[in-house]
């Protein structure tokens, strides 16, 4: 899977269902490039389109169960991942980690903001 499929899953994970010109800006890829990455996604039952209640003018790319279930495992490794690294850390490198925790959270808030842009 590339890795902008994988962020894009991730993003509609974090979000919910997002139009196709909402999930381009957020990835920064073209929207008829996201059209097709749906599109991919789509034929792999990661994502399906639906329309929106509020406006029957507007299609959502909504995550499957599929798609949400390789989001968890996905986030699951990373965690196995860090876990067995940290294991290797010092006690005094364990210590300046748990101390930066604060800002390394604020980052990734500030990164979230950005990819989600102002209307969020």
């Amino acid at each position: 899977m590339s890795l902008t499929s994988a962020a894009t899953l991730a993003t509609l994970a974090r979000t919910g269902p997002r139009r196709i010109t909402d999930l381009a800006a957020v990835e920064g890829v073209t929207q008829p490039a996201m059209t097709a990455l749906v599109r991919v996604m789509e034929e792999s039952g990661l994502v399906e389109r639906r329309g929106d209640a509020s406006d029957k003018r507007i299609t959502l790319v909504c995550l499957t169960e599929a798609g949400a279930s390789y989001v968890r495992k996905r986030r699951q490794a990373g965690v196995h991942a860090f876990e067995r690294l940290i294991g290797e850390l010092t006690g005094d490198e364990v210590e300046a980690l748990v101390a930066a925790l604060p800002a390394l959270q604020h980052l990734a808030e500030l990164e979230s903001q950005d990819r989600e842009g102002p209307e969020q």
